[in-house]
């Protein structure tokens, strides 16, 4: 399934890092950054969770919330948080509903291996659950100024 801008983010519920059950319903009214990766402790996943941390004040001004998600389990979830301070939830999909759900597992390469995984993706939804924006094949340097500045001109338009 792939998801398009304007379409409603589809409600999904997980076990998030605390082993708790959360829905993206829980943040609704809020603008959610809805961030998919493919797993803890990497390089590129660590820099990118690091990023949304170091700003979580700003995105908390413009009424955001940032939720993880990757297929590791909620215990591994839990290590990465603490050991790198994340001030915000990342949610278990061991099966992969929700990448699929949303459209990012899917066939990857490696050195002319495929092999199925996590497309680095973030969905921008907005407080009445409509996918705003979404940026696929992320790279990691730089995104989080994509998604301030996106965010700041809908803030802007939806004043």
């Amino acid at each position: 399934m792939s998801l398009n801008e304007n379409s409603v983010a589809p409600d999904f519920t997980a076990a998030n890092d605390n082993g708790n059950s959360a829905s993206l319903a829980d943040f609704r009214g809020k603008y959610i950054i809805l961030y998919f990766y493919p797993k803890d402790n990497t390089t590129g996943c660590t820099a990118e969770a690091c990023d949304f941390r170091d700003n979580m004040s700003v995105l908390t001004e413009y009424g955001a919330a940032v939720i993880g998600v990757s297929p590791d389990s909620a215990k591994s979830h839990n290590k990465f948080r603490e050991k790198y301070a994340l001030n915000f939830m990342l949610l278990s999909d061991e099966d992969k509903e929700i990448c699929r759900l949303y459209g990012v597992w899917t066939e990857k390469s490696m050195y002319g291996r495929k092999y199925m995984g996590v497309e680095r993706t973030t969905f921008l939804i907005d407080k009445q659950g409509l996918i705003r924006r979404i940026w696929r094949k992320v790279k990691v340097q730089g995104h989080i100024a994509e998604v301030l500045s996106f965010l700041q001109s809908i803030q802007n338009t939806d004043s």
